[in-house]
C-alpha cells in the first residue's frame, strides 16, 4: 500500500487538563493531565493508522518540545520525516469538563526560516515519488506565507499525486487557486475565506478558484461536498457526546483513507462522518473508537443531488 504523506506546518505539544467544572476567573484543581504530540496533521496521521493506512508525518520541529514530539511519534509507531528548525515547537492547552465545550489555548508557534521551509519542501518532493496522497492539515506558523501551500499543491500535481488540504484563511484560497484535488474546510472557515454569506456561494467560489472537490464539515449538521455540479451530503451521527477536539481531523483521515482506497465521494463522506464521530468518544484528540467507527459506518446514508 502506497503511503500517505501528511504535512503538519505548525505541530504542538498538546496538553489536556480535565477539571470537574470550568469557571472563568477561578482556580481549578486539575483531575487528570494528558499530553500527546499534536497539530492537526498528526491527528490525521493517527486516524489513518487506526484505519490501517501507513503515513509519513512531515513536519518542522525545534527545541525540547520538538524533541519530545519526535520521541512520541516513534513510540506511537508513526513514521516521521523531520525538518529541524531553530525555533522551539509550540505548546497548546485544552481544558475539559463533563459538560462544557473544551476551552483551548493555542500558542502561535515559532518563526520558520525560508531555508527551513525549502528543506521541508525538498523532503516532500522526494517522498511524493511513491506516495498515494499528500495531506496538508493545520495552520501556518507566524511569518509563513501562503505560497508554501501553493508549492505543496503544485509539487503533488507534478508528481501525479492526489492532494487534500484541510487549511483555512489565505492558505485555503491558495490551495484552491493552485488546483488542489480536495479542500476540506469547515463551514465557518470557507465563508470567512471566500467572503460570501451562503454556503453554496462559498463552495462555488472555491471551485471557481480551481479546487476540484470541495468538502465542508458542518459539525452537528454533517458534511456536504460538491464535485463539479454534483452535490453530496451525509448527516452527522446522532446522539454523540464527548470531546469534539480533533473530530474534524479524524474526519479528514476518514475522507483521505476512503479516497485512497478508491471510494466514490458519497462513500468517502460516510467514512469522514463515522470516523469524526468515533473521535468524539475518546478523551483526547488524535484517538478514535474503532469499534464505534464500524458501527456508525453501517448507519450512515449519504445523498447525491
Amino acid at each position: 500500500m502506497a503511503r500517505i504523506l501528511v504535512v503538519t506546518p505548525n505541530p504542538a505539544v498538546d496538553t489536556t487538563y480535565r477539571v470537574a467544572e470550568q469557571r472563568v476567573g477561578e482556580s481549578h484543581r486539575v483531575l487528570e493531565v494528558a499530553q500527546r504530540p499534536g497539530g492537526k496533521g498528526i491527528n490525521v496521521s493517527r486516524g489513518l493508522a487506526a484505519l490501517g493506512h501507513e503515513s509519513v508525518n512531515i513536519l518542522p520541529l525545534g527545541g525540547a518540545t520538538g524533541d519530545w514530539i519526535a520521541a512520541q511519534l516513534e513510540e506511537l509507531g508513526l513514521a516521521a520525516s523531520i525538518t529541524r528548525i531553530a525555533g522551539a515547537t509550540r505548546t497548546c492547552v485544552a481544558v475539559t469538563d463533563p459538560v462544557a465545550h473544551p476551552t483551548v489555548f493555542n500558542e502561535p508557534g515559532p518563526t520558520v526560516a525560508p531555508r527551513e521551509w525549502e528543506a521541508l519542501l525538498a523532503d516532500v518532493r522526494l517522498r511524493l515519488a511513491d506516495a498515494a496522497m499528500l495531506v496538508v492539515s493545520g495552520s501556518l506558523p507566524p511569518g509563513a506565507d501562503a505560497s508554501l501551500i501553493t508549492a505543496l499543491v503544485v509539487a503533488a500535481r507534478d508528481a501525479g499525486v492526489l492532494s487534500l488540504l484541510d487549511v483555512s484563511g489565505e492558505s485555503l484560497l491558495a490551495a484552491a487557486a493552485a488546483g488542489a484535488d480536495v479542500v476540506k474546510p469547515n463551514a465557518e472557515e470557507l465563508l470567512a475565506a471566500t467572503g460570501t454569506t451562503g454556503l453554496d456561494a462559498a463552495i462555488t467560489a472555491a471551485q471557481a478558484l480551481g479546487a476540484r472537490l470541495v468538502v465542508v464539515s458542518r459539525g452537528a449538521h454533517g458534511l456536504v461536498a460538491r464535485d463539479g455540479d454534483t452535490r453530496y451530503s451525509t448527516p452527522a451521527v446522532p446522539g454523540i457526546h464527548g470531546n469534539p477536539t480533533g473530530a474534524g481531523d479524524a474526519a479528514t483521515a476518514g475522507l483521505a483513507a476512503a479516497l485512497v482506497d478508491g471510494a466514490d465521494v458519497a462513500e468517502a463522506l460516510r467514512w469522514a462522518a463515522a470516523l469524526g464521530a468515533a473521535a468524539v468518544l475518546r478523551p483526547v484528540a488524535g484517538e478514535v473508537d474503532l469499534a464505534a467507527f464500524h458501527r456508525f459506518l453501517s448507519t450512515q446514508t449519504p445523498t447525491t443531488e
